[in-house]
């Protein structure tokens, strides 16, 4: 723009950029993090009331939202690569001594991966523990897909599906298991609810309503 000297211009940015360290503003990224239970989007980061940066700020500092969000030790949650996200597994994982579960990334929410993020990236979350070099034993794979099967005929139901209601699904489609496959894969009685409890809590992490009666939202 005529009449701005660029080099005054450039000056005057680094003494605005002054008014924050890199660890101040990094420190305000998780405590935003910690207030939403989640990784922060831009708008969300400019939305809660308590920080004190501005997200314009943060990228003039780091380059771009999602460097800054790595250097805070967050998880971008919309472009994170598939080696930074087996990389978070297996930190996980040599910080636990064990394999992770579905509970240890729900204890960790935005400074782990998503449960949906996995799933959508690599099919499965035992596929990603595989990926990452944990030994996941195949039956743990059979039940995700079939929490996942049970997730989509709920959203298709409207409801939480019966094992009638996976009976008739399966006349239609013979790539599900067989309501029995899935209720003996349960090891908890009685089998069937706690199996409903499974698909509950994949639709609810996937942002999806469930009422008390079963009831899914659209």
């Amino acid at each position: 723009m005529a009449g701005i000297d660029p080099q005054a211009l450039a000056d005057f940015q680094a003494g605005i950029r002054k008014r924050y360290t890199d660890e101040q503003i990094l420190a305000e990224l998780r405590e935003s993090a910690a207030r939403l239970g989640r990784s922060p989007t831009m708008r969300e980061f400019a939305a809660d009331p308590q920080t004190k940066v501005h997200p314009q700020t943060v990228i003039e500092h780091f380059g771009s939202w999602n460097a800054a969000k790595r250097r805070a030790g967050l998880v971008p949650r919309r472009f994170a690569t598939r080696e930074e996200l087996l990389g978070r597994l297996r930190a996980l994982g040599k910080e636990l001594g064990r394999t992770p579960t579905a509970r240890d990334l729900d204890a960790r929410k935005g400074s782990m991966p998503s449960k949906s993020l996995l799933w959508h990236t690599f099919g499965s979350l035992a596929q990603a523990l595989r990926e990452a070099g944990f030994d996941v034993p195949l039956g743990e794979e059979r039940l995700e897909r079939a929490v996942e099967q049970g997730a989509t005929l709920a959203r298709s139901l409207g409801r939480l599906p019966k094992m009638d209601d996976w009976k008739q699904a399966r006349r239609a489609d013979a790539t599900l298991l067989t309501e029995w496959q899935v209720y003996r894969m349960i090891d908890v009685q009685p089998a069937w609810a706690a199996f409903q409890y499974l698909v509950r809590e994949r639709l609810l992490d996937e942002n999806v309503s469930v009422a008390p009666d079963g009831a899914v939202g659209v």
